[in-house]
């Protein structure tokens, strides 16, 4: 059963209160997240660090999928493949855009396009996979 916008953002916040990433809106199979930029997620030379966006978007797969099959905690990252494409603005907050390609019962892909908000081109370019438990018969 999908989760809401609600529902995920609660259980993030309960599960994950370390993480810095705001839910945006989740549904038709994709969400989006944000994330405000601090001083020490910042590289020399004033870009973001690599790790901070891969944290987005392994953050925006997380969350859509569970906009999509429901609040299942054990859902785990089996793949991040990230590609740069530019500096991101250590000013702006990144915006993490997620659209499922495929859910199965096991295995789900899905790629995240980060921006620094408000600018229309991408910073990078994400594609990752969730190992999605098996759930007992109903």
């Amino acid at each position: 059963m999908p989760a809401s916008k609600d529902e995920v953002a609660a259980f993030l916040a309960a599960e994950f209160p370390q993480s810095l990433c705001v839910v945006e809106s989740v549904g038709a199979r994709g969400a989006t997240v944000s994330h405000r930029v601090g001083p020490a997620e910042l590289r020399p030379g004033g870009t973001v660090s690599g790790p901070v966006l891969m944290g987005v978007a392994d953050v925006a797969l997380y969350v859509a999928l569970l906009g999509e099959i429901g609040i299942v905690p054990l859902a785990v990252t089996t793949d991040l493949s990230i590609h740069f494409l530019r500096k991101p603005s250590a000013e702006r907050r990144i915006i993490g855009v997620c659209k499922l390609i495929k859910v199965g019962r096991l295995l789900a892909t899905g790629e995240v396009l980060l921006y620094s908000e408000g600018l229309e081109e991408p910073v990078a370019h994400v594609v990752g996979s969730y190992a999605i438990p098996q759930q007992p018969p109903a």
